[in-house]
């Protein structure tokens, strides 16, 4: 990676700590300790883990679940389909879930996971990401819940990457 630019930091790290307890906010009551909070794999690990034990600081510990899919590879745009790597390991018939992801550019991601959701039984599907990219057009379905209206801009850090790479950045950085 010796051509890869210089991360330049858009979201300092104590940014990223602050929207995460206000999103914990906002999720807290309108969930209870039956939900299913299912992250998106694998950008959408460091996300999940914050938020879960951000809601659970507010007394909502909820139940927690996987789903491995992938859009990019290790390209820089999406390959425009999604491949499912592992679906949900538990029964969630009957629960409300919450979709729990990194980043919504494309849609095509967060659109397979709320599919998947209801296919499986879900008696209802919200959805949370921490960054919102702009798009042209209308995605469906919007998030329910945004934590930052992020730039047109290829992010690394807080679980975004670059071929796997930068991930582990407590900084959500642009490498443009």
């Amino acid at each position: 990676m010796a051509d890869t630019p210089t991360p330049t930091v858009l979201l300092p790290e104590a940014e990223v700590a602050r929207i995460v307890a206000d999103l914990a906010r906002q999720i807290a009551p309108v969930t209870d300790d039956e939900t299913v909070a299912a992250v998106l794999l694998t950008g959408g690990l460091w996300f999940a883990a914050d938020l879960t034990r951000a809601l659970s600081r507010l007394g909502r510990n909820l139940r927690f679940d996987a789903l491995w899919l992938a859009s990019y590879g290790d390209e820089q745009s999406s390959r425009g389909k999604i491949d499912v790597y592992a679906p949900f390991q538990r029964p969630i018939a009957g629960r409300k879930v919450l979709i729990v992801d990194d980043v919504f550019d494309t849609g095509l991601s967060l659109a397979e996971a709320v599919r998947l959701a209801r296919e499986a039984g879900a008696a209802e599907v919200l959805t949370v990401v921490f960054a919102k990219k702009p798009w042209p057009l209308p995605r469906a379905p919007e998030p329910d819940f945004v934590g930052w209206d992020a730039p047109n801009r290829f992010l690394v850090g807080y679980g975004l990457d670059h071929a796997g790479a930068l991930r582990g950045l407590p900084d959500i950085c642009a490498l443009d």
